[in-house]
């Protein structure tokens, strides 16, 4: 169902054009396959749609209503990926907007503060290091047009922005206009006097501050990305793909929810930044002298961030399996064919709350594994959750002590837990 909404009109470029070859036409389409996912889960967890044939039976009805939902949702995630793709291929356009419309707000700041002060080597140099600097990115937003342009960097293996890659590129995109000032005013320095002067002020005991942040963030970035790697292969950290990087990942988590150290870490480096930027336009003869306390705090705000990405995730854990039991029913051992509760913490990754993910989850009952039935409410899924799993134990798994394990949308394996199941 949802496959055919999406796909209806497609091979048209007009208002609605669903196709996947254009940024509109897959941005549409990924609209209406979402639109057409949420009628259909809605309508089935109202008890709409289902069949005759298994309407009968609650375990076939809810087998046939997960096979159905997880269909769809497989068609929302191809729509969701041609829309990622087409989103970065269109995005360096924008980013040659906005690199050089800085670059003229930049000209129209020095042409009015001109006035009456009049037009000096510094007001030169800078306009010049800001076209040379705005080229370079502009050339590498081309080369990488496909994978988001400047953005490609800054964009983690999970298809994330990533914050301290984002900081740390801040910081050095800064420093190296900062030097490309102080060269052009090397060039039209009119002595060597003031050729020495401009020399002596690129100084270590001048620019200590600013080399010290760089090195701080740019030493965080490295060691974050060997943190979470390391922690992903040992199945510490859970981390699933996101569609697409979006700004707001910069101060969130990968589930969405905002994070106070990636959040801190922003706005404490966003500040010296604009401290040093303010100091460069004010003493543009000299690298930005960072005051130490400023430094500290930069320091602080990253060791801060740095011990919450050691802090985060942590391995899914079983911590029991019962049989479910409905009103009514009698206490008994768990028997094939039974539904059983597996009860721990960890089953759901952030970010992996959409219906495809949530369709990836499987248990392993002995020597079967099990795919968790999706349960759909108005609104989302009861089943899986990220402390509870209901399935059914097939009649395949042999009577005896079989061991369950959960296995995450992420590849992620819990520990095992004994259950005895009976004839």
């Amino acid at each position: 169902m949802a496959m055919q909404e999406a796909r209806h009109g497609q091979g048209t470029h007009e208002g609605g054009c669903t196709c996947g070859s254009c940024p509109h036409g897959a941005r549409e389409g990924h609209r209406r396959a979402v639109a057409a996912f949420l009628a259909q889960r809605d309508g089935l967890a109202a008890g709409n749609g289902l069949p005759a044939a298994v309407a009968h039976s609650a375990g076939a009805s809810r087998q046939w209503i997960s096979d159905e939902l997880t269909q769809s949702a497989r068609a929302v995630a191809d729509r969701g990926r041609e829309e990622g793709a087409a989103w970065r291929a269109g995005l360096w356009p924008r980013t040659l907007a906005v690199v050089w419309g800085g670059v003229g707000v930049l000209l129209l700041v020095q042409a009015l503060t001109a006035v009456g002060a009049g037009w000096g080597a510094a007001r030169t140099a800078g306009l010049v290091a800001a076209v040379v600097t705005a080229g370079l990115l502009s050339g590498a937003a081309a080369l990488h047009r496909a994978r988001g342009g400047v953005l490609a960097p800054v964009t983690g293996e999970d298809n994330r922005l990533s914050t301290s890659r984002a900081v740390a590129g801040g910081f050095v995109v800064f420093a190296f206009y900062a030097v490309l000032v102080l060269a052009g005013e090397l060039a039209a320095a009119a002595g060597p006097g003031a050729r020495d002067d401009l020399i002596d002020d690129l100084g270590l005991a001048r620019g200590a501050g600013l080399l010290t942040v760089i090195a701080a963030v740019c030493g965080v970035a490295v060691l974050v990305r060997r943190v979470v790697g390391l922690r992903v292969l040992g199945q510490r950290l859970q981390k699933v793909p996101a569609a697409r990087p979006r700004a707001a990942d910069l101060l969130t988590d990968d589930s969405g929810r905002g994070s106070f150290t990636d959040t801190q870490y922003v706005a404490v480096c966003a500040a010296a930044l604009v401290w040093a930027a303010t100091r460069l336009a004010r003493r543009p003869e000299q690298l930005p002298d960072l005051p130490w306390g400023l430094v500290v705090l930069v320091a602080v705000s990253a060791a801060t961030y740095l011990c919450g990405k050691y802090a985060e995730g942590g391995r899914p854990v079983v911590l029991s399996v019962v049989r479910a039991r409905e009103a009514g029913d009698l206490d008994a051992p768990i028997r094939t064919g039974d539904d059983i509760e597996i009860r721990g913490a960890g089953f759901v990754p952030p970010g992996a709350g959409t219906a495809d993910q949530l369709a990836r989850v499987t248990v392993r009952i002995g020597t079967v594994h099990v795919h968790v039935p999706l349960v759909p409410v108005p609104g989302g899924f009861t089943n899986p959750a990220d402390a509870l799993l209901t399935v059914p134990v097939p009649v395949d798994v042999e009577p005896g002590r079989v061991e369950v394990q959960v296995v995450t949308a992420a590849g992620v394996e819990t520990n095992r837990c004994v259950v005895d199941v009976v004839d």
